[in-house]
C-alpha cells in the first residue's frame, strides 16, 4: 500500500482519520432511516435480498465524500455506484452490509468501505452504528476497536470453538447441506449466523467466533474487514489474483489452524453451481 494511510491528505489529516470520519457520518445519515423504518421505502433485488433508499442515499454520501477527499481514486459500490479512477486504487463500499438486519429492525448491521489497491484489500474502516463499534485497520494501519489496539486472536480450541457462517439466497440446497453437515459431523462446533458478513467479520476480530465460512458473499462484503483482520492473524483461502470485484465469493478465514480444518469442505463446495 506504500504507506498510503500513514500519509495524509490535502487537509493535512490522515487517510485513516478522513476514511473513519466519513464511515461515521454515513453511519449517522443509515440511523435517520433506521429510526424510521415504518416509512422506508423498501426494493427486492432478489429473494431475501433487499435494498432500501438508505442503502442508495448512504452510498451517495460516501461516494460524495470519498471523491472529494480522494479524488484521483477509483470508487466501486454495491448499489452501483462506480467510478474509474487514475490512482490505481479503488474504494470499495457496502453503504449497508446486513440489509435484511436494518429493514426488521435488527443490530447487526454496518458501513464498510475498504480500499483496494494492486489486486488487494489493503486497509478498512468499519462502522456498526447501533453496537457503537468502529473498527480500522490495514498493512500500514494498527487494527483498532474504538481508537485502543487489539489483541490476536487466540489459540482455536475445539473444545470451545465457533464458527460464523453465511449463505446467499442463491447458494443450492446440498451446499447448504453440507456446510451444516461438515460444521456439525466433521469439525463437531458451534456455529452462528448473523445475517452480515461484515458483523461475522466483526464477530472473528472480537473473538466471539473462531472463524467464519462463506457461500455467496461479494467483495464489499469483505473488502474492508480482511486487512482489519490480517494484523490479527487470520488468513483467508481467497485468491485475489483470480478474483473481479463483481464476484461472488466462497472462502473461509480464520488461523491457519482453523483453515486447515474447513479446506475439505471448501473443495467439495468451491465452485458455484
Amino acid at each position: 500500500m506504500d504507506d498510503c494511510c500513514s500519509g495524509s491528505n490535502p487537509s493535512g489529516r490522515t487517510v485513516e482519520a478522513v476514511v473513519e470520519e466519513i464511515a461515521r457520518k454515513a453511519g449517522e445519515l443509515a440511523l435517520v432511516h433506521f429510526r424510521s423504518l415504518s416509512s422506508l421505502p423498501v426494493e427486492k433485488k432478489g429473494h431475501l435480498d433487499l435494498v432500501t433508499k438508505a442503502d442508495k442515499d448512504v452510498e451517495e454520501f460516501l461516494i460524495a465524500r470519498l471523491r472529494q477527499a480522494f479524488p484521483t481514486d477509483g470508487i466501486f459500490g454495491e448499489e452501483g455506484g462506480e467510478i474509474m479512477g487514475t490512482s490505481g486504487r479503488t474504494w470499495v463500499i457496502d453503504p449497508i452490509d446486513g440489509t435484511f438486519n436494518f429493514v426488521r429492525g435488527g443490530p447487526n448491521w454496518a458501513v464498510s468501505i475498504g480500499l483496494y489497491e494492486n489486486r488487494r484489500p489493503v486497509f478498512g474502516v468499519i462502522h456498526a452504528p447501533v453496537r457503537d463499534l468502529t473498527l480500522t485497520g490495514g498493512t500500514s494501519v494498527e487494527t483498532r476497536l474504538d481508537g485502543k489496539p487489539m489483541r490476536a486472536l487466540p489459540a482455536l480450541d475445539l473444545s470451545q470453538a465457533s464458527i460464523g457462517i453465511g449463505l446467499h439466497p442463491s447458494v443450492a440446497t446440498d451446499d447448504r447441506l453440507e456446510l451444516m453437515r461438515f460444521i456439525s459431523d466433521e469439525l463437531r462446533i458451534s456455529f452462528r449466523c448473523c445475517g452480515s458478513a461484515t458483523l461475522s467479520l466483526i464477530e472473528v476480530a472480537m473473538g466471539e467466533t473462531d472463524g467464519y465460512v462463506s457461500l455467496g458473499d461479494s467483495t464489499w462484503d469483505v473488502m474492508a474487514a480482511l486487512p482489519i483482520l490480517a494484523n490479527l492473524g487470520v488468513s483467508h483461502t481467497i485468491d485475489w489474483d483470480r478474483i473481479d470485484l463483481r464476484a461472488k465469493l466462497r472462502f473461509a478465514c480464520g488461523s491457519d489452524v482453523f483453515l486447515k480444518k474447513v479446506r475439505p469442505l471448501l473443495e467439495k463446495v468451491a465452485v458455484a453451481a
